[in-house]
C-alpha cells in the first residue's frame, strides 16, 4: 500500500524537524508525532510503499532484526484510522 498525508490534515513542524503536530480538520484533538514517529510522517509522501518505509527505517534505526516492521504497520493503520494518511496511487514518471 502507497499512502500519502490526508488533504484534509493541517500540519505544523519544528525545526528542526523533530516533532509534528497533526489536526484533521473533521477532528478536535490535534496528534503530536515525535522520534521514530515523526521519521514515519516524513517518509509517507505518496511515492513510498509501505514496505519501503519501513526498510529506510530499518536502515535509519539499524533494526537487522526487522522488529520495526510490526509496529510501523500498526502506527499506519492507526494515522489511516484517524484519517490523517489515505491510500494513494503511484504514478510513473
Amino acid at each position: 500500500m502507497i499512502w500519502r498525508h490526508g488533504t484534509l490534515v493541517a500540519e505544523v513542524r519544528t525545526e528542526p524537524a523533530g516533532r509534528v503536530a497533526l489536526l484533521h480538520l473533521d477532528a478536535t484533538q490535534p496528534v503530536v508525532l515525535d522520534g521514530t514517529a515523526a521519521a514515519i510522517w516524513e517518509l509517507i509522501d505518496g511515492r513510498r510503499d509501505h514496505a519501503e518505509v519501513i526498510a529506510e527505517l530499518e536502515a535509519a534505526f539499524e533494526d537487522a532484526a526487522g522488529q520495526l516492521a510490526h509496529q510501523v504497520e500498526a502506527f499506519l493503520a492507526s494515522l489511516e484510522a484517524q484519517r490523517l494518511i489515505e491510500a494513494a496511487h503511484k504514478t510513473s514518471h
